[in-house]
């Protein structure tokens, strides 16, 4: 064993010197290799001398590399003492020589690594899986690095070809004299090129020694194009301005987010072609939802359904699409607050506080006797209970677009309480993301810290509502002292120009939600928050601002539920109908009954009969479980089984809440303000 591994090693050695060899020379040495494995065909003395001849050749070859590193240390001893040389002609040439010594000391490291890698795996045990998939990491970390040092080594080669470019023309100018044009065109490029050093951010030199980044092996993949000959030029440029994707070993894809030539101008043409596609296929699916009576928005998800993953698969900016989307919730979110004034706020806000923070009580406490008795996991119960006990309030607020809000005398509008509770949700949704690292650990925590974590959620809680009150402490101020003068401002400079009125209220809308943001509270609120305030200046203003938002919010909005088609999986749906009908019938008909049970509870005896409609309105799954569901598969609260389950009872929902929500307006509200309910 011994005498073959010696064999062997030195075999591996002999490898790096075949291309210093003729042909015929490497044909024998490969002959050798393969009789020598094979122990076939080769007598004692021959491999004896075969070993010499290679550890001779390796001795050799190691003797002139210090040769022509000693003659190297003295080429750049006399450029540096050369006197007829600039300072930047001396720098360039030093480098130029410091790059071929490190070129000789990386090939013979890798000679010696290799050694080492072959060592190492004659010691160990071929039958352990675990010890051979640590080699195999090391391996892999070497050749990570290895390619990062050569692609380094790459760079600085094609800068040392451009200063000779550089130098060449330099010394071609200086022999002849230069035109005005020339001499113009000359200072040009060199304000160009100190532009070029200055925006450039050495991006990939300040991050590859930072803490926790890792060096990846990924794919480059230029677009399939059906003329190769005729987009050749056109794929070269494209090359050059890194329009191509990237995917790595995870099969995560990725686009160019910022250049390193921010100068030229350049456009994503993957996520253009998915809005195109989204926005024509739309229409003929949202003609088909309003033909056969259901909402539009699920014409949209059926776009997406069919776009997405489990259908063409044609979506390639899936993450840009989704994000493009969130823009919809953020104005949908506006508008309803626009039509949802502070004066409505309240009459109705214990209601709405009460309500959402019993329901979810209940919820988790149901999760937790559900979960004892099927065995899962104390943090999968409260996660997965908290995640359904959410409602979606984009579609909800689709349900009352347009109806009518009057209250009865003594009444309390079914409207107003079901938006202040589905914003207390959106609020309750900040609290989930800010005690899910809190559930991570409670995972894999032992009971003797129990009473930490109970502290820290504690903690946590008492910061979610130190922000609410701030948030709202400036709400009030803003009203009194501000908003009233901004929109008079912005209504004088807008008079035949709506351009000025849109961008003024969006950007308010988008300092409401960056505040929200920073306080740890869900950008929704901050969004539904700007509207109610400006809805306070009265219903003339309201009208004016919704005619010039609605549109937007409208285009965006069809976006967004594409995007949740998505994540629709439709043979995912099939394969386990049954056992996803039952688990959305249950959480249907659990979030109505406690919905119903709670505003027993808390609604005034003469508002007894909303609470139909209001437990229908809630009785769906948001479609932000969405993001909280792939938040703890990435965290490893929840299985990949547990998250296809919540993603399907999400959808199923969704589609069963329009039938609900009729059924509650044909039985509960008057025949008038049930015609513009539905």
């Amino acid at each position: 064993m011994k005498a073959t591994g010696f064999i062997s090693l030195w075999t591996l050695v002999s490898l790096p010197c075949g291309p210093l060899a003729n042909p015929a020379e490497r044909e024998d040495v490969v002959k050798h290799a393969i009789k020598l494995h094979r122990g076939k065909g080769a007598v004692i003395t021959q491999r004896k001398q075969w070993v010499l001849e290679s550890c001779r050749k390796l001795s050799g070859l190691l003797r002139q590399k210090n040769v022509v590193l000693n003659k190297l240390k003295n080429a750049i001893r006399a450029v540096e003492k050369d006197a007829g040389l600039s300072d930047e002609e001396k720098l360039f040439q030093v480098h130029t020589f410091e790059i071929f010594q490190k070129e000789l000391n990386e090939s013979e490291n890798s000679v010696f690594q290799a050694i080492h890698g072959l060592q190492r795996a004659l010691q160990g045990d071929y039958k352990d899986v675990v010890n051979m998939k640590e080699s195999s990491r090391q391996r892999l970390e070497a050749l990570r690095e290895a390619a990062i040092k050569e692609e380094m080594e790459y760079v600085e080669l094609l800068a040392a070809e451009k200063h000779q470019v550089e130098a060449l023309k330099n010394m071609q100018h200086q022999n002849k004299s230069l035109s005005m044009l020339d001499e113009i065109l000359e200072d040009v490029r060199k304000a160009a090129d100190r532009l070029e050093e200055e925006i450039e951010e050495h991006a990939f030199d300040d991050n590859k020694s930072v803490r926790g980044v890792n060096f990846e092996a990924v794919l480059r993949v230029e677009e399939d194009e059906a003329n190769s000959k005729r987009n050749a030029s056109k794929r070269e440029v494209e090359d050059d301005l890194g329009l191509s994707m990237l995917i790595d070993s995870q099969n995560n894809q990725y686009i160019l987010t910022k250049p390193r030539d921010s100068t030229i101008p350049r456009a994503d043409h993957h996520f253009i072609k998915d809005i195109v596609t989204i926005g024509m296929l739309s229409l003929p699916c949202g003609w088909l939802c309003t033909t056969i009576g259901l909402p539009t928005m699920f014409g949209y998800i059926i776009c997406g359904v069919l776009l997405g993953p489990s259908g063409l698969n044609s979506i390639k900016s899936i993450v840009q699409v989704e994000t493009l989307g969130e823009f919809g919730v953020f104005f949908t979110l506006f508008l309803v607050g626009l039509e949802f004034s502070p004066e409505r706020l309240r009459k109705v806000w214990k209601i709405s506080l009460q309500g959402p923070c019993y329901m979810t009580v209940l919820m988790i406490a149901f999760g937790l006797l559900w979960g004892h008795l099927l065995q899962i996991r104390p943090t999968q119960s409260v996660f997965i209970s908290t995640c359904l006990s959410l409602s979606s309030t984009p579609l909800v607020s689709r349900f009352l677009a347009g109806s009518v809000r009057g209250d009865k005398e003594g009444d309390i509008d079914y409207s107003s309480v079901l938006l202040g509770m589905l914003v207390m949700q959106d609020v309750q949704l900040g609290l989930f993301i800010a005690v899910m690292p809190t559930l991570i650990q409670a995972g894999v925590s032992t009971y003797s810290s129990i009473f930490k974590e109970i502290l820290r959620i504690l903690i946590l809680i008492g910061q979610i509502l130190f922000s609410l009150a701030a948030v709202f402490l400036l709400c009030l101020v803003l009203k009194t002292y501000l908003i009233g003068p901004y929109y008079r401002k912005l209504h004088t400079e807008s008079k035949g120009n709506k351009e000025i009125l849109i961008l003024g209220i969006t950007a308010f809308t988008f300092l409401m939600l960056t505040i929200t943001e920073l306080l740890d509270v869900s950008m929704e609120l901050g969004c539904f928050l700007a509207g109610a305030l400006i809805s306070s200046q009265g219903h003339m203003v309201t009208e004016e601002i919704m005619c010039c938002i609605e549109p937007i919010r409208d285009f965006l909005a069809i976006i967004f539920f594409a995007s949740i088609g998505l994540h629709v999986f439709p043979t995912f749906v099939i394969y386990e109908l049954t056992v996803l009908l039952f688990l959305t019938l249950s959480v249907v008909i659990m979030k109505f009954v406690l919905a119903v049970l709670v505003l027993s509870l808390i609604l005034p005896k003469t508002s007894q009969y909303i609470k139909w409609i209001v437990s229908a309105g809630l009785a769906q799954v948001s479609e932000f479980s969405f993001v909280l569901g792939s938040r703890a598969r990435r965290a490893g609260i929840i299985s990949r089984e547990v998250y296809l389950l919540i993603l399907s009872v999400t959808t199923l929902s969704l589609l069963l809440a329009p039938a609900l929500w009729r059924a509650a307006i044909m039985k509960c509200v008057p025949r008038p303000e049930r015609r513009s309910s539905t």
